[in-house]
């Protein structure tokens, strides 16, 4: 199907405001948008509770988390990491209202990890300060959600790059056991040669060119960016928790998403696959901006409900058995 109408409209008055794009604009510049989409989004919903703290860096500089907590009992801890090809966005901007959102509407506490950025903090610093993030939220989870809660992992984009890395590491460090992770058009390789991100129609507000603006800044060496700690895809995905792997019909990273899932699967990890159709890279932040939000919001909580559902059921008759 095309790309909907909402998101054309948007590109349209992007282009209007001739700014450069982002893989011509210095770091520094292109964070300067973040607000201006921030605003169009607006405050995300009440919770119950909203707790900002500072963690220290295997570096000893420090970052940020935020855990917020839905009212009732929360079923589950979700530790979420956002997008932004690792050098734009934080968990002040648009993340609050993911979290929000995602917090109410799975019942569960979203634990939003503030991962310094590249170039100032250039990897492993933001799937170091993650992996940090990750460990506190599984050391405290019986401060904010029931005892015995699942522990999710879910990002989009580069934010769903780190995830799908820190089911790996908790795997592999004997780590927090992850029970599920939502994957949101993740980065999971650094192949620019696919086809959807050689695609024409696929060069929209995420484009080839500005994603290897992102790995430049990110990792600049080549040769290190195939190491599974940035290219997961590349890595052993044998005993990963269950995962959902939603992908954007006109976005670059379709294909390495596909491929990722299907990775998953061959390795005999319960996957499923979903296609956000005529939507384009983005949309998952873009709350009262782009249809694709509320669609794609409404997905992911139904996969991830569905999942409390199931793991409660078996989780209690294990119980039961015993």
């Amino acid at each position: 199907m095309p790309l909907e109408p909402v998101s054309q409209a948007l590109l349209e008055q992007l282009a209007e405001s001739r700014q450069p794009p982002i893989s011509e604009q210095t770091p520094a510049v292109a964070r300067m948008t973040g607000p201006i989409f921030s605003g169009m989004s607006g405050p995300g919903p009440e919770v119950a509770a909203v707790h900002n703290l500072k963690l220290e860096g295997t570096d000893g500089g420090q970052f940020r988390v935020r855990v917020l907590v839905p009212e009732g009992e929360p079923q589950a801890v979700i530790v979420y990491f956002h997008g932004g090809g690792w050098v734009l966005a934080d968990i002040d901007l648009q993340y609050d209202h993911v979290g929000r959102d995602l917090a109410n509407r799975t019942n569960s506490t979203v634990v939003l990890v503030n991962y310094r950025k590249a170039p100032e903090h250039r990897f492993p610093a933001a799937v170091d300060d993650s992996y940090i993030g990750l460990c506190w939220a599984a050391e405290h989870a019986a401060e904010y959600a029931k005892p015995g809660a699942p522990l999710i992992v879910a990002g989009d984009s580069a934010g769903g790059n780190i995830a799908a890395v820190m089911a790996q590491w908790a795997r592999d460090r004997n780590g927090p056991r992850v029970d599920y992770q939502a994957l949101i058009y993740p980065v999971t390789d650094c192949d620019f040669e696919t086809a959807s991100y050689t695609a024409p129609q696929n060069q929209l507000l995420l484009n080839r060119d500005t994603m290897i603006w992102f790995w430049d800044h990110y990792l600049p060496d080549a040769e290190a960016r195939t190491h599974p700690d940035a290219s997961p895809l590349r890595g052993d995905l044998a005993g990963l928790p269950p995962a959902l792997v939603y992908v954007a019909e006109f976005d670059p990273l379709h294909d390495e998403g596909v491929a990722y899932a299907q990775a998953l699967e061959k390795a005999g990890v319960p996957v499923t696959t979903e296609l956000a159709e005529g939507q384009m890279h983005i949309y998952f932040q873009m709350a009262k901006v782009l249809p694709g939000y509320e669609t794609g919001m409404a997905l992911v909580a139904d996969h991830i409900t569905t999942f409390l559902a199931e793991h409660a059921s078996t989780h209690g008759k294990a119980v039961s058995d015993a």
